[in-house]
């Protein structure tokens, strides 16, 4: 599975953990065919045993099956530590259907992707957290890498998508978010952000609360999720539209084609300058556009990864 269009067609895949596992593994698969070879997709959840080091954590049972010597990896042994935070106001739920199972919008391109990580990085034995926030921390976890935890969270993330809990005039709070996640995670870690960056606060306020994260010495990826075609583009039929703010319940009627060039100039202007300060705090800025494949969103870790390790 590469999109969310090819999940849709697979309604019988409820299980996150199960929809991670495709997408990664269709992805791995990809990526061994294709020139990116060199990253490292080969993973265990043991490591060989070095001659000379202590047998405390060898796994004797394996032993017994492989006759080879494998050594149990524990948390404190993970290579990182990556905190997940994906917004999940009311904004993200655009393009907006009442009443269906949300499978074709910002949430829920952010909820599989989010689940392909945690898929990723436990299979690399990094430690990985969970926070969800509108305008304030819905859910947080810390990094570990134990199964019980990734069960958790694939619960939260899978509760996201669920029709019952699809809710309205939930309103955003990045600012206050992001500086509470910054002083929060106290050892440094990878931070990944998902959200569309639509909030009500200034633009410097903003911009601050990312610089935030790196002055705690983080690494952060921002994803930045949009359906690029009617958000950017303002792709929309030449006739009268009603549209609807999912957080302030706000109703505006007018033609798209009259508003057309004034949207996309103010749209452009204001995601290049977070474009220009992303890059002025070093942090890596991907767009994430919905209608395209997960591997864009997986192979941007895979880099960012890299260069760390």
């Amino acid at each position: 599975m590469k999109n969310l269009i090819d999940i849709e067609q697979f309604h019988r895949f409820d299980n996150l953990g199960l929809v991670a596992h495709e997408v990664v593994e269709g992805f791995i698969t990809g990526l061994h065919r294709s020139p990116f070879h060199g990253f490292s997709v080969e993973f265990a959840e043991h490591r060989l045993y070095n001659q000379g080091e202590s047998t405390k954590h060898v796994d004797w049972k394996l032993f017994a099956r492989t006759d080879k010597l494998f050594v149990k990896q524990y948390e404190e042994e993970t290579n990182l530590r990556c905190q997940l935070v994906v917004d999940t106001s009311s904004s993200m739920l655009f393009p907006y259907t009442k009443g269906k199972k949300h499978l074709h919008n910002k949430l829920a391109f952010s909820v599989y992707t989010a689940a392909a990580l945690i898929y990723l990085m436990r299979k690399q034995r990094d430690a990985v957290g969970l926070t969800l926030f509108s305008d304030e921390i819905e859910f947080h976890s810390s990094p570990r890498i134990s199964s019980v935890n990734a069960e958790v969270m694939y619960g939260k993330l899978s509760e996201l998508i669920q029709p019952e809990n699809a809710g309205l005039r939930k309103t955003t709070n990045t600012t206050q978010v992001l500086h509470q996640i910054a002083e929060n995670i106290h050892k440094r870690s990878l931070v990944i952000i998902f959200s569309d960056m639509l909030d009500s606060s200034k633009n410097e306020e903003l911009f601050s609360a990312l610089q935030h994260l790196r002055y705690n010495k983080h690494e952060v990826i921002l994803f930045h999720v949009t359906d690029h075609s009617l958000e950017r583009e303002f792709e929309f039929s030449n006739r009268p539209h009603k549209f609807v703010d999912l957080e302030s319940g706000q109703v505006v009627k007018f033609n798209p084609s009259e508003v057309k060039q004034h949207y996309t100039n103010t749209v452009s202007a204001y995601f290049n300058d977070l474009k220009v300060r992303c890059g002025q705090y070093q942090i890596d800025l991907v767009e994430a556009d919905i209608n395209k494949d997960f591997k864009e969103v997986l192979f941007s870790y895979l880099v960012k990864r890299k260069k760390l390790y």
